[in-house]
């Protein structure tokens, strides 16, 4: 028997690459690759890429550069790139760097084996097609190897939003929805393996119309999955959190108080140039709603500052907007352009201008996530040990408001959901001790 190949994956960006990495993973198992956690001793290193960040395409390209030596040294190496550079790329990609042996984008790669067949024969393999066969039908069920308690599933892709700061729709492509069936097959399948909590996955994930109950029906169907103890979701948008969706964050008790749901802005003139079709009133009064639902739930959002024809004034509605709200995690950033996008086209912020109100903005999100961390001291939160820490003895995991939380206590506790109660609060994580 030959010895098995060797595959090197790098994953950039969101959730769903990472989800998309296993099963690209997966997919070339069939081919005899194994997963190696190097570079240097791979026969395929795939980069599976993200275009959201500021400069994405460059950063590819560098990294590229860097194997040009490894390539050298063996010449049967076979490069690939992946994910949302690819899709936007393509041809370009090939064409700049020439050591790169196969384009893949996010929606073509279960036909991964064919391209590895085509670049072992010496040719080149480009593929970023939106392809009618679904790529989940084609791809081979979830390996059944032991695997950690969390994993991620995605359940929806694409986006029909078409904010004006975004390429989602443009490297994703439109909405499309996983049957649930498929879903809860592979949910089943992950909890045969060891997993006791799945994140579904979405561009717009509660966009999701799988199940003729949406995406509350469908977490309503995962809630029967014997073994399975807790789900959250992500990303989420305000114009698709519907009654039912709402209803279940109050009654299932599977559904972790957590919700991720973006705005970008707290004026309403910005919202409306970044096409959100939502107001910075009709959001707030949403918050309301799910919190008369689930009082406790912990919120995240994402914030752009800087976005073309910012003022002042539209900024501090943002702030506004914050202090309203009380987040206890957000993700924000400098607005920066995107090719193809309509945002491009504007005149763009100065540089120290959107510097200097980043700077205002992230010191107000990191107050209100220290004064949540610091709030849950002396409570007692249900904990799902995940890992060893880095003290002997010790255990990290995630309470049910996705705060990382330590404590020590035997490893015949790892993959159990424990009782922790909090005893002291650190910028980014919380430590406790075991109830008895």
């Amino acid at each position: 028997m030959s010895a098995p190949k060797k595959l090197f994956i790098k994953t950039y960006g969101c959730q769903m690459n990472v989800y998309d990495s296993e099963r690209m993973a997966e997919a070339l198992g069939g081919q005899g690759y194994v997963e190696t956690a190097t570079a240097d001793d791979a026969d395929m290193i795939l980069l599976n890429t993200c275009h959201i960040r500021e400069k994405a395409a460059e950063k590819v390209y560098s990294e590229l550069g860097r194997f040009k030596g490894l390539k050298a040294e063996k010449p049967d190496l076979k490069i690939g790139v992946a994910g949302c550079v690819a899709q936007a790329e393509g041809e370009e990609i090939m064409r700049r760097q020439p050591l790169v042996d196969l384009v893949v984008g996010p929606q073509s790669y279960h036909r991964l084996p064919a391209m590895d067949k085509a670049v072992r024969r010496g040719e080149k393999a480009l593929d970023t097609d939106f392809p009618e066969d679904d790529k989940f039908d084609t791809l081979k069920k979830r390996t059944r190897g032991k695997r950690g308690p969390t994993a991620f599933l995605t359940v929806q892709e694409g986006c029909d939003k078409f904010c004006a700061f975004c390429v989602v729709p443009y490297t994703r492509g439109s909405e499309v929805s996983r049957d649930a069936a498929q879903v809860i097959r592979e949910a089943q399948e992950l909890v045969e393996a060891g997993v006791r909590e799945i994140t579904l996955l979405g561009q717009n994930v509660n966009a999701y119309h799988g199940h003729d109950g949406g995406l509350a029906g469908l977490i309503w169907e995962l809630d029967k999955v014997d073994g399975l103890e807790r789900i959250r979701f992500t990303t989420s948008h305000p114009n698709d959190m519907d009654d039912a969706l709402i209803d279940a964050h109050g009654t299932c008790t599977k559904l972790m108080p957590y919700l991720h749901l973006p705005v970008q802005s707290g004026s309403d003139k910005i919202l409306k140039a970044m096409n959100r079709k939502h107001t910075s009133e009709s959001y707030i009064r949403l918050i309301a709603r799910i919190r008369a639902a689930r009082p406790d739930i912990l919120l995240s959002g994402d914030f752009i500052v800087g976005f073309p024809g910012e003022t002042e004034e539209d900024f501090l509605q943002t702030m506004s907007l914050i202090e309203t709200v009380g987040y206890g995690q957000a993700y924000s950033f400098k607005y920066s352009t995107r090719p193809g996008t309509p945002a491009a086209e504007k005149p763009q912020l100065p540089e120290d201008v959107m510097h200097d109100r980043l700077q205002r903005l992230q010191a107000l999100l990191t107050r209100q996530q220290r004064d949540v961390q610091q709030s849950m001291v002396g409570r007692v939160v249900k904990v799902l040990f995940e890992k060893p820490g880095r003290i002997d003895g010790q255990l990290i995991g995630k309470s049910e408001y996705l705060h990382a939380v330590y404590a020590f206590a035997p490893a015949d506790l790892l993959g159990q959901v424990v009782p922790v109660r909090i005893t002291e609060a650190s910028p980014n994580s919380l430590a406790g001790e075991i109830m008895a």
